[in-house]
């Protein structure tokens, strides 16, 4: 059985103290969330692909900034 709902939401402020990879924030109705993943192989490829030549060892390849913790007063 399927339920379709509408609902009107407000939110004045949300304070969301982290997001991981595997996070999920859901406002709304609760209910089951159903985790799906699909991996297609849509260039044909039959082998693992190249190694990287290892110049960035582990470092992102774009900079990133630092966390900034702002302090309470």
């Amino acid at each position: 059985m399927n339920f379709y709902i509408q609902q009107s939401i407000q939110i004045n402020f949300i304070k969301i103290g982290g997001i991981t990879n595997s996070s999920v924030l859901q406002i709304g109705s609760a209910g089951i969330i159903k985790p799906m993943a699909h991996l297609y192989n849509t260039g044909g490829f039959t082998q693992p692909a190249p190694q990287t030549s290892g110049t960035l060892s582990g470092a992102p390849a774009v900079p990133l900034q630092a966390a900034v913790r702002k302090q309470d007063k």
